[in-house]
């Protein structure tokens, strides 16, 4: 692949390759594995842009498990609406379940402040966040994220489940918008 791609008006860099993240994916693979031992978890991962995320790291998962998904949006363009639209609705019981909550990237947190009061309002066993990517300096809302694979910069983001537009989550590696071209 090459260090910069243009996807629609847009060009990016490369921040991280693909082996960098599916190594960090794995190290958290084991640390959930660790922490769940005999508890069989539930793994509610949100679409569209974890769907490589989870992939890889059910994968590497080396304890039972289950996974289910919920598709919401908060995103237009290159920056989030701050509304929150739920598309794909929960069907699974929580109640009693240890669920861990995939997600591809905490921005403002909007996304999971609102999620999980929903969540925990099925009264879990336990309920934990788990995030490939946060950018701190957005975040809006406090959030515990137990298990974080990459703190970033406050920057636009594409690859590895990301998009622009409907583009680029399919890239394996992730880049950053360029500030000049």
């Amino acid at each position: 692949m090459p260090t910069t791609i243009q996807v629609h008006d847009k060009h990016f860099e490369i921040l991280l390759k693909q082996t960098q993240i599916e190594e960090r994916i794995a190290e958290m693979a084991s640390e959930i594995a660790q922490d769940y031992e005999g508890k069989k978890p539930i793994f509610l991962a949100i679409l569209n842009g974890s769907f490589m995320f989870a992939a890889h790291l059910l994968k590497t998962m080396s304890i039972p498990c289950e996974i289910t998904f919920v598709r919401v949006s908060s995103y237009q363009n290159t920056s989030s609406t701050g509304q929150v639209t739920e598309v794909l609705g929960l069907r699974e019981n929580l109640s009693g379940r240890n669920v861990v909550v995939l997600e591809d990237i905490i921005d403002t947190g909007v996304t999971m402040s609102q999620i999980l009061p929903q969540l925990a309002s099925q009264n879990p066993e336990s309920l934990e966040v788990v995030s490939l990517f946060q950018k701190p300096e957005a975040l809006k809302c406090p959030l515990n994220v137990k298990y974080l694979g990459f703190p970033i910069e406050n920057r636009f983001i594409i690859g590895y489940g990301l998009d622009y537009n409907g583009l680029g989550r399919n890239l394996g590696d992730l880049y950053v918008l360029k500030e000049k071209v």
